[in-house]
């Protein structure tokens, strides 16, 4: 795999992000530096892979895994994966919580530690994006207010190369075939799309058409060992 570049040594990553968790959550229970370190030889393998992934230069720049702390998107994605990591590891101080909504208050996405995103995804400026507890698959995108969530508790199912576009929603017993888009502002519920499906509109009505490629940001990169 292409080596990861960053824009602050583990060390310095680790108490950049005690610092903010701290300053917001001074409940006098604090999160060490140290406990954010252990947790990134999980982290930034799973961030490499995942950026590998994504044609664009702020993620690749043509030879290396680029992850840039101050590009909010990549933090974005940063901080869902080290919440989900606290939480897979057991950590304990509410650390998992903590770190869910720092990711919350500091970019305005709602991803909780317990959803389990893929291995390849992507947030795009993802304000207001809400991700509930869906079973999805690798080459997801996500824009600003974005749905994914429950229907009488059921949740949906998604494919691969999927992109919902600002404002669009699946939700409850949906299953979305792969190479699928729904469109800005768009709500499925309750309803299956087939492959290379572009859905448009609301339960209402809506319309469909044939996509056209594998759409989004993708570039190919081989799978791990």
């Amino acid at each position: 795999m292409t080596a990861l570049r960053k824009t602050l040594t583990e060390d310095a990553l680790a108490a950049y992000v005690a610092e903010q968790v701290n300053h917001l959550f001074n409940d006098g229970r604090l999160v060490s530096g140290d406990t954010v370190r252990g947790l990134l030889s999980d982290v930034l393998p799973r961030l490499e892979y995942c950026f590998s992934h994504v044609d664009n230069k702020y993620f690749f720049d043509g030879q290396s895994v680029v992850f840039n702390h101050l590009h909010g998107d990549q933090f974005a994605m940063f901080l869902y994966l080290l919440a989900n990591a606290a939480h897979r590891a057991g950590v304990g101080g509410d650390v998992a919580s903590k770190i869910y909504l720092l990711n919350k208050a500091l970019h305005g996405i709602d991803a909780f530690y317990e959803v389990e995103l893929p291995s390849v995804f992507l947030f795009v400026h993802p304000l207001g994006t809400v991700l509930g507890r869906g079973r999805y698959a690798d080459y997801l995108t996500v824009y600003q207010r974005c749905g994914v969530g429950s229907n009488n508790d059921v949740y949906p199912t998604l494919g691969e190369f999927l992109t919902l576009r600002p404002g669009a929603a699946v939700l409850g017993n949906s299953r979305i075939g792969r190479n699928c888009t729904v469109a800005a502002e768009s709500l499925v519920l309750d309803h299956d799309l087939a492959d290379d499906t572009v859905y448009i509109g609301n339960p209402r009505d809506f319309t469909t058409r044939p996509s056209r490629g594998l759409l989004g940001f993708w570039r190919p990169a081989r799978k791990p060992a």
